[in-house]
């Protein structure tokens, strides 16, 4: 566990960027809250592996709601910003764009 941005993000942490043990390449500096519990967790695998229940995905009716955080600098997103963004729209941090590959495990 660790605190990013005055969040509290949960799971197999490699460091305090929420890179994690499952995704920890340079681009992979997004920790996401989960729909089903509300806690942040670097990925899927992380929430899968401690959450002790089954996960959901975000409806598309959420996409205002703020569930993605750039492990750089802190700053919270929307659904929506950070599916359309490539890169973190407060300090310019790539994200990696192989992450859109798994938004559906997160997002209807």
């Amino acid at each position: 566990m660790i605190h990013v941005g005055g969040h509290v993000v949960h799971g197999a942490l490699v460091d305090h960027r929420t890179r994690c043990a499952h995704y920890h390449g340079a681009l992979d500096v997004v920790a996401l809250r989960f729909h089903c519990c509300g806690v942040w967790y670097p990925c899927v695998h992380c929430h899968d592996e401690v959450a002790g229940h089954d996960r959901t995905a975000w409806p598309a009716s959420d996409a205002e709601i703020e569930a993605a955080l750039c492990g750089v600098c802190g700053t919270s997103m929307t659904i929506r910003a950070y599916r359309d963004a490539e890169t973190c729209p407060a300090c310019g941090a790539g994200f990696n764009p192989g992450c859109a590959l798994h938004h559906h495990l997160y997002f209807d």
